[in-house]
């Protein structure tokens, strides 16, 4: 539990969890609490409502904002980005507290809080700490979305040096992610709407231009993801364009070539006949007259299939 106390200045970290007074500002972090810790600090310790107990004890739901008398539950996710892996934050906020809880091993939330404890004014006001969480995780989402940026790039050149390459399951698997993704995003962007667009008592009306700097942020991490996806789409259109065009220029070269031997066979099958009696049978230049012939018709075929452009 971190205090920070407004008359001195100065912020400690607390082992007994307690209702701050009111010149102090608490951050209470549970990690990977039991059910009956979490019973017993929001409820014994803070009277929070029990609709709002069963949901930080449950922790399994969408992103959402739920307003009490004297507090307000809201819920987000940070992103382990090396698995991209969804971790959920229970967050109940008052006048002078913030208490987070959590199942999952949130590095930044480690890194806040030791960059709270030893730097002074930061925790002056519960919105500010709010501000500080929800601000990294939206920072998360920014490095997730670059990494998806990499990805595609990489997809792009693969396509572009073979059109046969397989990558249609790997696009398919981003696309079952970036999807999943936006939809937390998109809630966690209707409640950063709410938080920047209504006046509630637990928001310091200075905090507001902060909380707007977020939703910016959040709204162009959507607007990333849209681009991803269309851009993935896309991907996936190019590839089969690029094997079709392949495709056509293979069955053009081979109706090339079949065009050149179907008069040769003709020709080598007509003079194959066995007959007794055939034109030029016994002419001594049979043999060569027949090359002659073949190497025009050839030739005639080049010059027709240059002239059409089809070569």
């Amino acid at each position: 539990m971190l205090v920070y106390n407004s008359r001195t200045g100065e912020t400690s970290q607390e082992r007994e969890i307690r209702v701050p007074l009111e010149h102090e500002v608490a951050w209470v972090r549970l990690r990977q609490p039991e059910p009956k810790k979490v019973k017993q600090v929001l409820e014994d310790v803070f009277g929070c409502h029990p609709l709002m107990v069963e949901d930080a004890i449950k922790l399994n739901q969408r992103p959402k904002l739920d307003r009490y008398k004297s507090n307000m539950f809201l819920t987000l996710f940070a992103v382990e980005r090396s698995q991209l892996k969804l971790q959920e934050i229970g967050m109940v906020v008052g006048l002078n507290y913030v208490v987070t809880i959590s199942q999952d091993n949130i590095p930044f939330l480690d890194e806040l809080e030791t960059e709270l404890l030893h730097k002074e004014g930061m925790m002056d006001h519960s919105s500010e700490v709010l501000y500080r969480i929800v601000d990294r995780c939206v920072d998360e989402y920014s490095e997730t979305v670059n990494h998806f940026e990499d990805q595609v790039e990489q997809l792009e050149r693969q396509v572009y040096r073979n059109p046969f390459v397989q990558v249609t399951h790997e696009i398919f698997r981003h696309k079952r992610r970036l999807h999943r993704l936006r939809k937390v995003f998109v809630d966690e962007k209707a409640i950063l709407g709410v938080l920047t667009h209504q006046e509630l008592p637990y928001i310091s009306q200075d905090k507001d231009v902060y909380f707007v700097d977020v939703y910016d942020h959040i709204s162009r991490v959507v607007d990333s993801i849209d681009l991803f996806r269309e851009s993935l789409s896309g991907l996936l259109e190019l590839q089969m364009a690029m094997k079709s065009d392949r495709m056509n220029e293979i069955m053009k070269t081979l109706t090339v070539i079949s065009c050149f031997f179907l008069p040769l066979t003709f020709i080598v099958g007509l003079y194959g006949m066995n007959f007794h009696i055939i034109p030029e049978l016994d002419w001594p230049y049979g043999y060569l007259y027949v090359w002659v012939l073949m190497v025009a018709v050839s030739a005639g075929l080049y010059w027709f299939f240059k002239r059409k452009k089809w070569l």
